[in-house]
């Protein structure tokens, strides 16, 4: 068979730089990818196909961090607006508006419970939101001295992880509500994502990717990048990673050499986020040029929109609709 080559899916109609993605996980109808854009417009779409199914409106600044819940009936957005929403995700119905006093960069549901919201904001502040009781006064966590970049829940949602431009990563208690333990960097985290099976933190700051322990936040390995690193994704099955930043390529490495096995040019513009797909079988990236590509974990192997017939792989580019068009 013929060398295939990497054909991402192309996902389009966003008009600004893509900062964030989230993917749910598997539901009875696949599963579903949400993006984060400065055009103030966060999208959803199916995730295996990039099909685009709505388009959240009501924010008036850009949007800077987006979250689905595991099942995707629940949608989230955080934004330069100072305001962090909750959307129906199959109507497009904006639930709730929790208004902060700074811009918020991150938002994330808990594992267990959807009906929490964490939230991280320029006021140094993480805050956690019961969307049962939406009134009620949020769970205020203080200690970082700068803006959050990325704050979820942690541990079974028993406690709180979250990284700051103050260059440091903080582990909260819920039950005690205070820091129980801090990581010092030598320049402030771009990116934090627990495994899917809670056991390994990867992280990323300058031109390194590091993973920690998640049980006792010892470093397991670290490996240096030929770019400054803006975001990396842990496959589910901890084989590869996948990682990506200013010099536009995507890059696969072996998680436990730290060896090249290849890499990729596709974005015109720097990388500002990746992750991988609930099952593994694809990562997306979103970039300053505006778009969402979609890319195999397995080159060649009939998935989604990707078909291989006698050794050639097909594809087709995946568009928006007109991007005025709302969720229904």
């Amino acid at each position: 068979m013929a060398t295939l080559r990497q054909m991402p899916l192309t996902c389009s109609g966003h008009t600004r730089p893509v900062v964030h993605l989230d993917f749910s996980e598997v539901t009875q109808s696949g599963y579903f990818l949400i993006s984060a854009c400065k055009d103030g417009k966060p999208m959803l779409r199916q995730g295996d196909t990039g099909d685009w199914i709505g388009t959240f409106e009501g924010h008036k600044g850009a949007v800077w961090g987006v979250a689905l819940n595991s099942e995707a009936t629940r949608a989230a957005s955080g934004a330069a607006d100072f305001s962090c929403k909750v959307w129906d995700a199959v109507s497009g119905e904006e639930l709730h508006n929790f208004q902060h006093n700074h811009i918020v960069k991150s938002v994330r549901f808990s594992s267990k419970n959807s009906n929490l919201l964490v939230t991280g904001s320029n006021e140094k502040l993480v805050r956690i939101f019961d969307l049962n009781n939406p009134e009620a006064s949020p769970e205020v966590f203080t200690g970082h001295t700068a803006g959050i970049k990325h704050a979820l829940f942690f541990r079974d949602d028993t406690q709180l992880i979250s990284c700051a431009d103050d260059k440091t990563l903080r582990v909260w208690d819920r039950a005690a509500k205070q820091e129980v333990n801090r990581l010092d960097f030598p320049s402030s985290l771009s990116s934090l994502e627990v495994s899917k099976d809670g056991s390994v933190l990867t992280l990323t700051y300058a031109n390194k990717v590091a993973f920690y322990d998640a049980d006792n936040l010892t470093k397991i390995r670290e490996f240096t990048l030929p770019t400054t690193v803006n975001s990396a994704s842990l496959h589910p099955d901890k084989s590869i990673f996948v990682a990506g930043g200013d010099d536009l390529k995507v890059y696969k490495y072996d998680y436990t050499t730290g060896n090249e096995i290849e890499s990729f040019k596709g974005h015109f513009g720097p990388i500002h986020c990746l992750k991988f797909s609930p099952d593994g079988e694809l990562y997306a990236s979103g970039s300053e040029d505006g778009t969402l590509r979609l890319w195999q974990t397995t080159v060649g192997k009939t998935y989604g929109l990707w078909k291989c017939v006698d050794g050639n792989q097909l594809n087709n580019d995946v568009m928006s609709p007109p991007k005025e068009v709302q969720a229904n």
